[in-house]
């Protein structure tokens, strides 16, 4: 099956130029949007322009990690505020970069040859499209005349020169000059020299050479007004000229009358026509109070949104002020759990013997039961190891709220990426899992994993990156299956900022973004989401670590 980015097989490219070659090297490139030459296979929706949906010509990365084509991101950066039409994110230009690898990959798709509809069956790659249309004779190219605005097929270039071309040389007939067919027949009917013409004064003699016509004529033509609008053009001579002006005095006049009447018909005309548009007018304003109502209920819902910003703002401000207050607690019972240990073992007898003065008293019944202190001291112990086993569960929710993200985007920091990668290959942790984050905080609960040796088809020879979905607190009241768009993305943290990234729309029927019955849902993602070869090669690696960016569009989640 043929697959087009376009709706017919008009290519809508920059023109080329007219030279000898005829060659289409300048107009290889879409003046603007991407590609949309007839592809023999479907192309990805990852080679897919996220402005123009066509296919992606000389591919741009964003930060945010969608793919926009030259032409459309410039369009997109021309803007005051440049935003991301997928995401919304901010568009900075200085962190827009070539996407070479993309590149690369579409110019090894194969088309048909642009020529195709004119019977030309030849397919190719995208990158071969230039050299084949320079011999192709089917391609379409101008007249080599220069002056002809027609296009033909190169393998009829001969025949069009020698029969078709308006602009082909021919000679005059009569005087057997040289020109062009174009300018042939105006030739003959002003200035060739031998065409025969006749005799200006109507006479009976025979046709004239133009040139043998000389300046003995003496009618000449007059022309005679009457206000700024009558005219009237007669021929003959002087004499009849005046004869003619003293005779027909009233049908001059009546011709003036004439031009009067349709002048005044005319001006009625116009005067009905500005009535029928004056009555048009009160719907215009109607409809202009429509617009400026409409235009005013948009500006309370702009309102109304800020102040949701706010209040998001202020529920995030009182949740960093509870967290400030859980780390104190944590620091106390730290404190305290010091204190304890340190008194469990440095306490001695004596003190203890001094704190309880009755235990050495003369009188043995009123000596303490030693079992007793015992089953105190046992009671205690209990309770130091409880207290111990929730200051550990507190230190551990402390260090995920720490980490935990809100807003839907995790940086998730790997360190000692070498050890990590040994232990993949010797199978002895194949996989990581990052901490979770949340689109809100009431929101979807998250996590990625990564395989630093590759999975499925990817395995030692990839990295594989996968989203999974985790039970959450509030999965109830959240709309289920999930259906946020997920960017999967590899921080290049060198100065070329070129990171590697990839997105889907989860699917519905999967059981991965289905409500969580167990602790998570299983992953989904990319087997072949970077290959250790451009891994180990770039600047994705620095001190042992590598960063992974996931982003979950929060951009159209209600509210629950």
């Amino acid at each position: 099956m043929l697959y087009s980015t376009c709706c017919n097989d008009t290519l809508c490219y920059a023109e080329h130029g007219s030279g000898g070659s005829h060659g289409p090297d300048c107009g290889f490139l879409p003046v603007q949007g991407g590609f949309r030459d007839r592809f023999l296979a479907t192309p990805e929706p990852k080679y897919c322009c996220e402005a123009c949906r066509l296919v992606l010509c000389q591919p741009r990365q964003t930060e945010c990690g969608h793919r926009f084509c030259d032409s459309c991101i410039n369009e997109l950066l021309s803007h005051p505020k440049p935003m991301c039409p997928v995401d919304m994110e901010p568009l900075f230009k200085e962190k827009v970069f070539r996407d070479v690898c993309c590149h690369r990959e579409i110019m090894a798709l194969n088309v048909l040859c642009r020529s195709h509809s004119n019977g030309c069956v030849e397919h190719m790659t995208l990158q071969q499209v230039p050299d084949h249309l320079n011999v192709c004779p089917f391609f379409e190219v101008p007249c080599p005349l220069g002056k002809c605005k027609e296009r033909v097929m190169r393998k009829d270039i001969s025949d069009h020169l020698g029969f078709k071309c308006k602009h082909r040389e021919s000679s005059c007939e009569y005087c057997k000059h040289k020109m062009p067919l174009s300018e042939l027949q105006k030739h003959k009917e002003t200035v060739c020299p031998a065409f025969p013409v006749a005799c200006p004064n109507n006479c009976s003699h025979s046709p004239l050479l133009r040139n043998k016509v000389g300046p003995r004529l003496h009618e000449r033509y007059s022309r005679v007004q009457w206000g700024r609008r009558v005219s009237l053009f007669i021929r003959g001579s002087n004499q009849d000229i005046r004869d003619h002006e003293a005779e027909s005095a009233a049908d001059h006049l009546r011709m003036m009358l004439s031009r009067s009447c349709a002048l005044e018909t005319k001006v009625e005309d116009v005067r009905e026509e500005l009535l029928e548009r004056s009555k048009v007018l009160p719907g215009l304003s109607s409809r202009l109070a429509e617009m400026e109502k409409l235009t005013e209920e948009l500006r309370d819902k702009n309102r109304l949104t800020d102040q949701k910003i706010v209040n998001m703002q202020k529920l995030m401000s009182s949740q960093s002020e509870k967290l400030l207050e859980v780390e104190l607690e944590l620091r106390v019972l730290r404190l305290l759990r010091e204190e304890v240990g340190e008194l469990r073992g440095c306490v001695p007898l004596s003190t203890i013997r001094t704190l309880v003065p009755s235990w050495d008293s003369p009188s043995p019944s009123s000596r303490p039961c030693p079992g007793s202190m015992e089953t105190q001291l046992s009671r205690h112990d209990d309770m130091l190891s409880v207290h111990e086993i929730r200051l550990a569960d507190m230190d551990l929710r402390f260090q995920v709220l720490e980490t935990a993200s809100f807003n839907g985007t995790l940086i998730w920091k790997i360190r000692e990426y070498k050890r990590r990668k040994q232990d993949a290959v010797a199978s002895k942790t194949s996989s990581l899992y990052s901490q979770p984050f949340y689109t809100g905080y009431f929101g979807y609960k998250m996590c990625a994993r990564v395989y630093l040796n590759g999975d499925g088809m990817g395995k030692g020879t990839h990295l594989s990156l996968f989203f999974v979905v985790m039970r959450g607190e509030y999965d109830a009241l959240l709309p289920w299956p999930f259906k946020q768009k997920v960017t999967l993305m590899l921080m290049d943290q060198g100065p070329p900022r070129k990171h590697l990234g990839d997105a889907f729309k989860p699917d519905p029927n999967s059981s991965s973004f289905r409500r969580p019955v167990a602790e998570m849902n299983i992953a989904s993602g990319c087997p072949l989401f970077v290959a250790q070869t451009v891994l180990d090669t770039g600047t994705y690696i620095k001190d042992d670590t590598i960063f992974i960016k996931v982003t979950v569009d929060t951009s159209d989640l209600p509210d629950p």
